[in-house]
């Protein structure tokens, strides 16, 4: 398949090369939450690129390595001659300050962790703070001679040169690093570089984005068709709404109801999308398929392969079959919900971003043989721009907050065979967990909250008669990313209205447990 990416001309941007650090996507949001586009690129990326990128500054992103050592990363010092402003933080400052012929040396005294950094010299780096600032540090080395023509506008106890500027050609470095929220007021050092010193304009909002983004789709898929895996959950949806502004009655949306869904999904996405949106929206009921398939299976990466397989299978003949009923005419364009970290995660550090990316879990990573080209429009945007986006094109709030939900659906959070009537058990549990968290006004506080059906029976009482019947696992995590995560503390009370409704009101559940651990070592869901 072909992949085709999506620009943003017109707008301002800030290009950041990517040395390794592990808050590079953190710097990348700060930009962004300015309304400027940000774009990562790899550190490798020659000054040629740059020059005709449309950047209008180059932040050097932080990284593991020491600037001295064999084999560390480095930069086209071309991009030295571009004419645009320069931020380098922690290595991309070490970098800026060892490629201009300064000096840089192990420190005697490293800095890890929080620290106080003191404005030395006036600089429009740091206009409208004050004079000290908390400020996080995470590096060994340090800056021990300026370059020509910089000078030290800021200290740590430890370097002296903690901050640098080079006023003149508008290089700037700073030893802390701004785009961590340990450091309170990083975010105003970054406006100032993105807004005053590279004088971007505030024009990367969600109008602007639908704006450029639907000329850029019309533009690309011309007057042929675009079929898209619509989920139900928030990258599929926003995506469908947005290339339906852009192409209406030529996007169709097929929904796989795989018979491992949320209940009432399937009526809920018709009625959302067929009847409010009127989308080309066509439903293939394959659960019977899906859940043959998965008979006797207990492997939970079993399960995945299996499911991911005759999504493939069922999603391709329902393509072919659409098709050939509307006017013969084939879909030329596969449409995906990628997102902008899809494609930075599968870059190593050195790589070409456009020369790999994840395949998306709407549409199950389809067969080459399938011949689409793609069409990804929300491959610039980061998730919480996507709910941003989304509310913009009109989507109802309970679509854009949604709580992620895993690709093989219920049959992850089914421990041991996955059964028609498991499933049924299950979806009415957790109907219940996600009204009571809606309810009680948690819901939009977590991360992720839902029922697990556990392979377990116990002994209980109901009416004055013995039962031996199903455990359900409460599962609740706050996190920001879903890579790491902790177990919420959710009230007593409403545990116990939960764990009471569960037991009174789905037939075989006569236990409730509370997940209380957290990622790692446990991961979020249980399979």
């Amino acid at each position: 398949m072909k992949r085709t990416s999506s620009t943003s001309a017109g707008a301002s941007k800030i290009v950041i090369l990517d040395f390794g650090s592990q808050y590079t996507q953190v710097i990348a949001r700060r930009v962004r939450e300015c309304h400027v586009y940000s774009e990562i690129l790899p550190h490798t990326t020659s000054a040629s690129e740059l020059k005709h990128s449309g950047a209008r500054g180059i932040i050097l992103s932080g990284g593991p390595a020491s600037v001295y050592a064999k084999g560390a990363p480095r930069v086209d010092r071309g991009i030295y001659r571009l004419g645009l402003p320069i931020l380098g933080i922690c290595y991309g400052m070490q970098l800026l300050a060892r490629d201009l012929d300064g000096a840089v040396q192990p420190s005697e005294e490293r800095e890890f962790g929080s620290g106080r950094f003191t404005i030395t010299r006036t600089s429009p780096l740091f206009a409208g703070l004050p004079k000290t600032l908390d400020v996080w540090n995470s590096h060994g080395d340090k800056v021990t001679r300026l370059p020509a023509g910089f000078v030290a506008v800021g200290a740590t106890e430890n370097s002296k040169s903690a901050a640098i500027a080079d006023t003149r050609r508008k290089f700037y470095g700073l030893q802390f690093h701004p785009e961590v929220s340990h450091t309170p007021r990083g975010s105003e050092v970054i406006e100032n570089f993105v807004m005053g010193i590279c004088g971007c304009r505030a024009d990367w909002t969600p109008g602007s984005f639908i704006e450029r983004t639907c000329a850029e789709i019309r533009e690309q898929v011309g007057e042929d068709r675009v079929v898209l895996g619509l989920s139900g959950g928030v990258d599929s949806s926003v995506a469908a709404a947005l290339l339906h502004r852009a192409i209406g009655s030529q996007l169709t949306c097929i929904f796989v109801d795989n018979g491992l869904l949320r209940a009432g999904e399937r009526v809920w996405v018709r009625e959302i999308f067929g009847k409010h949106f009127h989308l080309d929206l066509r439903v293939v009921d394959a659960s019977a398929s899906f859940l043959g398939k998965l008979r006797g299976v207990t492997d939970p990466e079993r399960k995945r392969k299996i499911i991911g397989r005759e999504f493939i299978r069922v999603f391709e003949k329902a393509a072919k079959s659409f098709a050939t009923r509307r006017r013969g005419r084939p879909f030329r364009f596969l449409a995906q919900g990628t997102l902008y970290p899809d494609v930075i995660e599968s870059v190593p550090i050195g790589g070409n971003p456009a020369a790999m990316i994840k395949s998306h879990h709407n549409v199950g990573g389809l067969p080459k043989r399938m011949k689409f080209q793609l069409v990804e429009p929300l491959q610039q945007l980061f998730k919480d721009e996507v709910r941003e986006v989304g509310l913009q094109l009109g989507l109802p709030r309970e679509i854009v907050h949604r709580q992620p939900f895993p690709g093989p659906g219920l049959a992850v959070r089914i421990l041991g065979e996955v059964t028609r009537s498991r499933v049924r058990v299950l979806q009415a549990a957790d109907e219940i967990v996600q009204a009571e968290m809606v309810t009680s006004g948690w819901y939009d506080r977590v991360w992720q909250s839902f029922a697990v059906l556990l392979p377990v029976r116990s002994v209980g009482v109901m009416g004055d008669e013995r039962t031996f019947e199903n455990t359900v696992a409460l599962r609740v995590v706050e996190s920001r990313d879903g890579m790491t995560a902790d177990w919420v503390r959710l009230p007593y009370e409403l545990l116990g209205r939960i764990s009471t409704r569960i037991i009174n009101e789905v037939k075989g559940v006569n236990r409730v447990c509370y997940d209380i651990s957290s990622k790692p070592p446990a991961t979020i869901e249980w399979e």
